[in-house]
């Protein structure tokens, strides 16, 4: 009887334990790839451009990478320094309200598992670009030189506004740098940029614009226009 008592209560044991692996099964599975944040990227091919290779990638919480190959730039007539080629890889921060449209685009776009390029012929070469999303709830990805899809352009255009806001960072960083005077043209320039909408996440350099609005070796109306810059970022953020 001792016996078979012990059998039928080992049993038992055995059959709870097994029970209990499935029912937590599905949970341990499903909970690795839902704690792992969505990405969205953007790749950019170009040959010839000054930086002819970038690639953003964006989490759904706002962190991100930008890596860029910036090609090298020669001296000039108004330029006696150029710059050597070189490899950038830096993190960026961007605001919840853009994040919000590249996520909302990305999942209405079936998570880019749609035909991004046009079939249309005889259409200008603007650059090889690759999107793509990561996330617990889908993945894929679509090339284009130039699309039709509406959202495909907005998104687009958001990440080359943003990677312009980039290189504009770099371009101010040597001019502050090497040559003080040139600043005043190229705030100019990229203030019309910004306003335009063609350069957007003013607070991925915002540290550049606060070198330059904080130095008194630069001229007044440089300063006041980064000084204004920086207070558009705080504006940005909640």
């Amino acid at each position: 009887m001792r016996t078979t008592a012990s059998v039928v209560f080992c049993t038992a044991l055995l059959l709870a334990s097994a029970f209990s692996s499935v029912a937590q099964t599905p949970e341990a599975q499903s909970a690795v790839p839902a704690n792992q944040p969505a990405e969205v990227s953007f790749q950019f091919d170009h040959a010839g451009l000054p930086v002819p290779r970038f690639t953003l990638r964006i989490h759904e919480n706002g962190t991100g990478t930008y890596q860029a190959d910036q090609a090298e730039t020669p001296a000039t007539q108004t330029s006696m320094r150029g710059q050597a080629a070189q490899h950038v890889d830096r993190p960026i921060n961007l605001t919840p309200g853009v994040v919000a449209k590249i996520f909302k685009a990305a999942r209405g776009l079936n998570h880019f598992n749609v035909e991004c390029a046009s079939k249309a012929k005889n259409i200008a070469d603007t650059g090889t670009k690759t999107l793509t999303y990561n996330g617990s709830d889908g993945s894929g990805s679509c090339v284009y030189n130039y699309s039709e899809n509406k959202m495909v352009g907005t998104l687009t255009d958001i990440f080359l506004a943003i990677a312009s806001t980039l290189d504009e960072g770099r371009k101010l960083e040597f001019l502050h740098r090497y040559d003080r005077l040139g600043l005043d043209a190229e705030m100019n320039s990229f203030a019309d940029e910004v306003k335009e909408g063609r350069a957007l996440e003013l607070g991925t350099i915002s540290s550049t614009l606060a070198s330059i609005a904080d130095d008194t070796a630069v001229i007044q109306r440089v300063r006041l226009r980064a000084a204004k810059m920086l207070e558009q970022v705080a504006a940005d953020r909640p």
